[in-house]
């Protein structure tokens, strides 16, 4: 039984939060503590390949780092594979080049201009991303669970069990798992939809507090039942808003 596991939410590019972040992990937990990477590891922020490449790394040196996939990292993997800009969860006419998305920044962390148009900015990407890194995100998995606890990008579909949940809600789902007060069957925690601040909703914990959008990144740890998020002077108390 694991007593504590440590969390961090959507990093998006910020490879700079990520470093604070795993700092403060090993200062409270030390450097074998076990941590889940809630998704989302690209887009939006300056440095994705950093992001990634040290998330690479460090399961590889054996630190106990399970990294899940988010619906980002899905559409950069996709881009990359198949040359697909578009996905039918995002609204008409946004792609994973379009600046709210943020794929080109992602892409520029590579080398790649993003000034680019859209035919020559994948044949560019072909080029300058690693194949070991698209290798890397395509064998994230899309779930994480403990005794208590069920980690996961996006969320779940409520009154479904968590076997029969599947990519596309585990990656993209909000309204019907967010509007969800009653109880799942573990405490869910979650990024994906993001926050001012991370949040406990007693049946949920949301871990998404905006690095993508210039707000903080947020880590936590899980003991005893009880959630903290880890700040430069300590621990902080999550718990279930009224």
């Amino acid at each position: 039984m694991i007593d504590r596991i440590y969390a961090i939410g959507d990093i998006h590019g910020r490879y700079d939060m990520l470093l604070d972040a795993l700092t403060l992990i090993e200062i409270d937990g030390g450097a074998k503590a076990p941590v889940v990477v809630l998704g989302d590891l690209v887009d939006r922020g300056p440095d994705s390949r950093g992001v990634i490449e040290t998330l690479r790394n460090g399961k590889a040196e054996g630190r106990d780092w399970t990294v899940l996939m988010g619906n980002h990292d899905r559409m950069f993997i996709d881009f990359m594979k198949q040359g697909r800009p578009a996905h039918p969860r995002l609204r008409a006419g946004l792609g994973w080049l379009d600046e709210r998305i943020g794929g080109r920044e992602t892409l520029a962390s590579y080398g790649v201009d993003r000034g680019l148009c859209e035919a020559e900015i994948r044949a560019a990407a072909l080029q300058a991303v690693p194949q070991a890194h698209i290798d890397f995100l395509e064998s994230c998995p899309l779930s994480h669970e403990t005794e208590e606890l069920f980690f996961v990008h996006a969320g779940i579909q409520p009154r479904l069990p968590l076997e029969w949940q599947t990519e596309d809600d585990m990656l993209w789902i909000r309204a019907p798992f967010l509007e969800h007060d009653g109880p799942f069957p573990k405490l869910v925690v979650h990024g994906h939809t993001a926050v001012q601040a991370p949040e406990h909703r007693g049946n949920r914990v949301n871990l998404d507090s905006g690095a993508g959008w210039g707000r903080p990144l947020t880590a936590a740890v899980f003991e005893e039942g009880r959630v903290y998020a880890l700040r430069e002077n300590g621990r902080e108390e999550l718990t279930p808003a009224e």
